[in-house]
């Protein structure tokens, strides 16, 4: 880790490793020192430091190291310089989006090339083939490698910021103008992915700022500016999910600001009230939610009509069509016919849900049904003044759908009026917070109704009818949809009729499964055994009742046992921690304060010491202890002076920040009614300007338009010759084009042969090449085969040869083991005469012969039977224990020498061996002729 005595120098070091090309050095360099805890106070040297910081983290794209640099930034100048930190955050997003416009820009620009090599070929072979193996195209491919790094790295820029400036009153201003560039650039680029994660890290902020209250800086919603930057977000968000078209998110941040206007207590501004409302009619159409898009579309005209002087009666007609036409769309009957208990107590918290975000508030006791429904939604816009306000069309409409009897001629008459319909709406003025107005989106359920309303009023006065004269009656569909809206009508009790296709007939009334009979006929058979059913389910009802409260009381009994031990659990963790973290901040305090201390009274001793060496030698000891108590006194000045500046400076800079706020103001709300008056002078003004140059623009046009009569009809005598000289220019012209372009296809002509030759010319050189290097390639394919059966062969007769040298060396290997052998045996036999001598030349003086041979020793060392046996051996022994007769001796002698042993001969009888064997017998027979003569 680099250390650095002032910041100046590490800024330096970075510049020099940059223009050297050692950008990953100097951005290392930067980040140790900004991580460093030795430059804890701020300095507009630091300033400088993190711009150059967040440009090398930008240019190599270290979303890390960014994070880590701006976390410590913020912990430098939170509580002196907020606004440095700001500046450092805008210029990393603006150097972020750049790059990210510059990527775009370029794989634009690579999309848009054309590189065309050959006039035949409309791509590139190379192309081709890519694109089959890859299975994209070239914008894909080029958004990939440029686009989608760069992309990536600007949203883990925004998640950055917001992550480091979240739940901080003084960067609150700063986190809404992040979250507003994030949302632009999820609405700019579609990206609904990032957009809902986006949601869900602004939620989670928002949940950890009310689940933490005691955090330090922490923002407090009841102000005015922070509520108002918190719901400005919020809307945003609302207005860019339903531009994406998320229409789940978008009912979720519908959720967010419902639940931060609870939170606070406190209802926005009109106007953002109005986008609220404006926002969940589109949602609940999206969603088919009929009944809470009238009653979105009512709050919205009740607004608009209260607050909004400046609405114009076409605007306020347009929005009160709107009202009555949603209210009108609603299915005329309930969908809740059939559901069971469960469907119903949801249904029912749904529609609590739904009434609140709406802006309704009803009592959980009462059924909400009764509150929010289409009667009551119908009632109520006579009473708001919708009726009085919509055009004379939707009034008549709405008698035909509601009051009016006409089953025969209904649908013909509201198809009239819907056409008529269907033709208005459009743009609002600039007055209006809605920004547009479609009645055209109504008639299709305007159409089902009135196909309801015919089948309900045909049922009442027919008993069947005719398929074909069904149709005609309803022109808005053709039977098979009426037939699926009947079906529905049915389920849920409507009307009561039944398709028979088989006659091609529609029946009305009671159907067969609905008789007076078979209704009878099953109050009779329910009727016998109601009172022993009705006890049974009553007291299996309060068994249960029992066993569920019983069950209750356990769980609560349970829940408040582990409620109260996770709190008690909860608490000592708390304590603990904040123990530890006091005492570890203690501790880091200490340490620091110590650390610098001892520094700053290192380099204070040094200077003592460099002062006293001009001084005496006898006075340096004493001069030098007094150095040392007024160093300590001065160290603790310097150290209260410090702290002292540092606390007034703080208050100044606390002062004048309040001073400029109360100013700005005090000064914005005195020149508001100033710049008011003379914003409308100047409409009066421009408005006079612009009618007088408007007359003077008509005048002038006037005269231009008589000068041009003038004019034409100075120059009509001229026309023939002008047409003259216009055909012969155009003659010539074509004469001209029909030789450059008999010119150029004869160009173009010899090119393509001279191309198919040269093409040509290639094939067979190619061709030619191919052929000369597969035969050479062949050529040597074959000769290293050769070379390697030769080398095999050599190998095999080298192994052949080594075994047989391995089998001769053996050979001799024993040969000479049983030489040694019989060389020992030999000695032994020698040792064994030589001790038999004067036993033998006794009983030669008393001239007796022995009766027995002595026992050679060659017969008692004889091996037994199994193992291995000298040639030499094998004749002297007969049997085991038996010794062999002595040898005479060949030649008479009567002498008492010992016999020499006929092993050295016998050895001449042997097949002549190698040299290695043939010198190791003659040694062995030398030896042996040397042993004798020494006897």
């Amino acid at each position: 880790m680099a250390t650095f005595a002032k910041p100046e120098n590490a800024l330096k070091r970075a510049e020099e490793l940059i223009n050297v090309g050692q950008k990953q050095a100097a951005l290392q360099a930067l980040h140790d020192l900004i991580t460093s805890k030795r430059y804890r106070a701020w300095q507009k040297t630091l300033e400088r430091i993190m711009f150059k910081y967040v440009e090398l983290c930008v240019d190599m794209r270290r979303g890390r190291y960014a994070k880590d640099g701006l976390i410590q930034y913020r912990i430098v100048c939170q509580q002196v310089n907020v606004s440095s930190l700001e500046e450092v955050i805008k210029h990393f997003m603006h150097l972020s989006t750049e790059r990210a416009e510059q990527a775009r820009s370029q794989a634009q620009a690579l999309e848009d090339a054309l590189d065309v090599e050959d006039l035949e070929a409309d791509k590139r072979p190379e192309d081709l083939m890519l694109s089959y193996v890859s299975g994209e195209k070239l914008r894909e491919r080029s958004d990939r490698e440029l686009v989608t790094p760069w992309f990536k790295f600007l949203w883990e820029t925004y998640r950055t910021v917001l992550e480091i400036l979240r739940n901080n009153s003084k960067l609150e201003a700063l986190y809404a103008m992040t979250a507003h560039r994030a949302f632009q650039f999820c609405k700019q680029y579609r990206r609904t992915t990032e957009f809902r994660r986006l949601c869900e890290i602004i939620r989670n902020h928002l949940a950890n700022l009310n689940k933490y209250r005691d955090q330090r800086d922490r923002p407090d919603l009841s102000a005015p500016e922070s509520l108002q930057l918190y719901l400005d977000t919020r809307f945003e968000q609302l207005k860019i999910a339903t531009e994406l078209e998320l229409w789940q998110e978008a009912f979720r941040s519908v959720e967010d600001i419902h639940g931060l206007m609870c939170m606070v207590k406190k209802t926005p501004k009109a106007s953002l009230m109005v986008t609220y409302y404006a926002k969940l009619t589109e949602i609940f159409w999206v969603s088919d939610c009929h009944l809470y898009h009238a009653y979105a579309w009512l709050k919205l005209f009740t607004l608009q009509k209260t607050y909004n002087k400046n609405l114009t009666q076409k605007d306020l007609q347009l929005i009160a069509s709107s009202v009555l036409l949603a209210a009108l769309s609603i299915i005329p009957y309930d969908h809740k016919h059939g559901a069971s208990h469960l469907e119903l107590e949801n249904e029912k918290e749904h529609n609590l849900r739904m009434a609140s975000l709406i802006g309704f508030s009803l009592d959980p006791k009462r059924n909400s049904t009764e509150v929010l429904s289409r009667s009551s939604l119908l009632s109520e816009l006579a009473t708001k003044g919708v009726m009085t306000c919509v055009s004379q069309e939707l009034k008549d409409l709405y008698n035909l759908l509601e009051h009016e009897f006409l089953p025969l001629d209904l649908a013909s008459k509201v198809q009239l009026v819907l056409s008529k319909i269907s033709k208005h709406g459009g743009k609002l003025s600039s007055a209006s917070s809605v920004p547009e107005v479609q009645l055209s989106q109504y008639v299709p359920a305007l159409e089902k109704l009135t196909t309801l309303r015919v089948l309900q009023q045909v049922s009442q006065i027919y008993q069947s009818m005719k398929i074909e004269v069904l149709s005609k009656m309803i022109p808005f569909f053709d039977f098979s949809v009426v037939e699926k809206i009947a079906v529905d009508a049915v389920k849920y009790k409507f009307v009561a009729m039944e398709v028979i296709h088989r006659m091609g007939a529609v029946s009305f009334g009671n159907l067969d499964l609905e008789s007076d009979r078979l209704q009878d006929h099953l109050t009779v058979f329910t009727e016998e055994t109601v009172d022993k059913e009705h006890k049974r389910l009553l007291a299996r009802k309060s068994i249960i009742e029992k066993r569920k409260e019983e069950q209750e009381r356990k769980m609560l009994e349970m829940e408040r046992e582990e409620e109260s031990k996770r709190l008690k659990l909860q608490k000592i963790n708390e304590e603990a921690e904040q123990r530890r973290l006091a005492s570890e901040y203690t501790r880091r305090e200490e340490q620091r304060i110590r650390r610098e201390i001892e520094e700053r009274e290192l380099e204070e001793a040094h200077a003592l010491l460099l002062e006293t060496r001009n001084k005496r030698t006898g006075r340096r000891k004493q001069n030098v202890e007094g150095e040392k108590v007024t160093k300590q006194a001065l160290i603790e000045l310097a150290l209260s002076e410090q702290v002292r500046e540092r606390q007034e400076m703080e208050k100044k800079l606390q002062k004048s920040a309040k001073t400029m706020d109360y100013m700005e103001r005090a000064k914005r709300e005195e020149e508001s009614p100033l710049i008011e008056a003379a914003y409308q002078q100047r409409l009066v003004e421009e408005k006079i300007v612009h009618e007088r140059e408007q007359l003077q623009a008509i005048e002038l046009s006037r005269e231009h338009h008589e000068g041009d009569l003038k004019e034409k009809n100075r120059l009509a005598r001229m026309l023939d010759n002008k047409i003259m000289f216009q055909n012969k220019i155009v003659k010539r012209r074509e004469d001209e084009y029909n030789k450059l372009k008999k010119e150029t296809e004869e160009k173009i002509k010899n090119l393509i042969n001279a191309r198919r030759e040269e093409r040509e010319r290639l094939r067979k050189m190619i061709f030619y090449l191919q052929t000369e290097e597969e035969r050479l390639t062949k050529l040597r394919e074959e000769e290293e085969a050769r070379k390697h059966e030769e080398a095999e062969r050599r190998k095999k007769e080298e192994a052949e040869r080594k075994a047989k040298l391995d089998e001769i060396a053996e050979r001799q290997r024993q040969r000479e083991k049983e030489l040694e052998e019989k060389e020992r045996l030999r000695k032994e036999s020698l040792l064994g005469r030589s001790l038999d001598m004067p036993l033998q030349q006794v009983d030669h003086a008393n001239g007796a012969r022995p009766s027995e041979p002595v026992a050679d020793a060659a017969s008692a060392a004889a091996p037994a039977s199994g193992k291995y046996v000298p040639k030499f051996l094998r004749g002297r022994t007969e049997g085991p224990g038996v010794a062999p007769p002595p040898e005479p001796d060949r030649w008479g002698r009567s002498d008492n020498r010992p016999p020499q042993s006929s092993d050295r001969w016998r050895s001449d009888d042997r097949k002549p061996s190698f040299s290695g064997t043939g010198g190791g017998s003659r040694s062995s027979w030398s030896s042996s002729r040397r042993s004798g003569s020494d006897r």
